[in-house]
């Protein structure tokens, strides 16, 4: 069953990607997606079942919103920081702490983070992360991750529970 749901979940992904629906096209599509499915059972996570769950299409779409937020607004302050250098900067690597359990979710924190800018993700042990952030406000674990990881994480938590 894990390896007929990842089939369609990746098949899936392969037909919105290429935004075709010819007959040749969507052919290679679904063999690619079963010899992936094949070789790792697992690609669609532990549980694919969940993937057909609504509410995670709905929090991704509105993860998309939240992410280009944070980015243009992360942007902004770059760019401040660039064009007025009396600005604070306060560079440093900070110690976060995550409430996802997934790689998947994991990696997908770490990519956001890293997307925008002023801030790196540098490295994952377990459940904490290492970030390099432009300006550290908050070096605490605490108070560092609700400044970076909160507001991605709760999107995150239903996306890759």
């Amino acid at each position: 069953m894990n390896v007929v749901v990842s089939t369609i979940v990746l098949f899936v992904i392969w037909v919105i990607m290429t935004q075709s629906f010819d007959p040749q096209e969507m052919s290679v599509g679904l063999v690619v997606a079963a010899i992936i499915s094949l070789m790792a059972p697992g690609v669609a996570g532990p549980e694919p079942r969940k993937w057909l769950q609504p509410k995670r299409y709905i929090y991704a779409f509105i993860y998309i919103f939240y992410f280009l937020y944070a980015m243009v607004k992360a942007n902004i302050d770059v760019a401040l920081r660039v064009i007025n250098p009396k600005l604070p900067i306060n560079p440093g690597i900070v110690k976060v702490k995550t409430k996802l359990k997934t790689n998947a979710g994991k990696l997908a924190l770490a990519n956001s983070i890293t997307l925008t800018p002023g801030t790196l993700s540098v490295d994952i042990k377990g459940k904490y992360l290492y970030i390099h952030w432009i300006d550290v406000k908050k070096p605490d674990i605490e108070g560092a991750s609700q400044e970076i990881v909160r507001g991605f994480e709760r999107f995150l938590e239903v996306i890759f529970e």
